[in-house]
């Protein structure tokens, strides 16, 4: 499928989706790296920091909703901030360097998170990693714009949407084999703390996440807290592994060109309207 996609936007699409040829510039290429690497980054805080709150501190669903405000808020606010600095200043490339390593510092601290992180240590931690996501929304795109052609500019955009919507989708289902996987490295451990065979079963591989509310129920502290590290232990795994991504990406940030940015506006025909006119 991938093949047959590459040769009809190669050789048979008058209007191709993804023009081929804005991955021939290492600019480009850098800057949807960059956007892929933000978007498998920053929605892993957002989707798996609920699992940390709810097994390793004991939250209900509603409490870890709120204590992820901290981060949704934060990435907000640095969302709109970046749109502002790029409007008065027209820089955007150290935009980029600063979100992408205050992403990768941030999702490394979120390594250090365990069973005994007080809340306070948390939301500081999402706060260095929610700067960095909201500070990467918007400069990633004028990157990338300010590269191609005018003509190309719609299709520009869709591609690095595409490419971000994309590493979101893959971050969830890849983060999610992380934990699982390290939960059922975890089993052997958690019998030997006492913990009930059933138990044990229901927090092992891919139904741990489902029946993160049954930490509740063991009465045992030492089971209790064996469990709950056990949980942190597995985020701690995929952690490492949103660190390194991002490093990737904070990598790849120092490729990105730096272009001046027009205020000039021109008018650009696409489509139909600009085959119309041709004719």
């Amino acid at each position: 499928m991938s093949v047959f996609f590459i040769f009809s936007e190669r050789k048979l699409a008058h209007y191709p989706l993804m023009p081929l040829g804005l991955f021939g510039q290492k600019s480009n290429v850098a800057t949807l790296f960059v956007g892929f690497v933000h978007g498998f980054v920053f929605i892993a805080a957002e989707y798996y920091l609920p699992l940390y709150f709810q097994s390793a501190k004991e939250a209900s669903p509603i409490r870890s909703g709120v204590l992820i405000l901290p981060i949704t808020v934060t990435e907000a606010l640095l969302g709109i901030t970046a749109g502002i600095v790029i409007n008065r200043t027209g820089r955007y490339l150290e935009l980029i360097w600063i979100g992408m390593t205050l992403l990768t510092i941030g999702n490394g601290l979120y390594i250090h998170l365990n069973a005994t992180s007080s809340i306070a240590e948390i939301v500081a931690f999402e706060l260095v990693a929610g700067i960095g996501a909201g500070l990467l929304f918007e400069p990633p795109l004028i990157a990338l714009q300010a590269m191609v052609s005018q003509d190309d500019t719609a299709t520009a955009t869709a591609t690095l949407g595409f490419v971000r919507n994309l590493a979101t989708s893959m971050s969830i289902v890849l983060g999610g084999v992380v934990f699982q996987n390290s939960m059922q490295m975890n089993a052997p451990g958690l019998r030997a703390v006492g913990l009930p065979a059933d138990i044990t079963q229901q927090l092992s591989g891919s139904t741990a996440a489902a029946n993160v509310m049954v930490v509740g129920t063991i009465a045992d502290p030492a089971q209790k807290m064996a469990v709950k590290q056990a949980f942190a232990g597995s985020l701690r795994n995929m952690w490492i592994l949103y660190m390194c991504v991002s490093a990737c990406g904070l990598a790849a940030s120092g490729f990105i060109a730096k272009s001046v940015l027009s205020k000039e506006h021109s008018e650009t025909k696409t489509g139909l309207r600009k085959k119309k006119d041709e004719e």
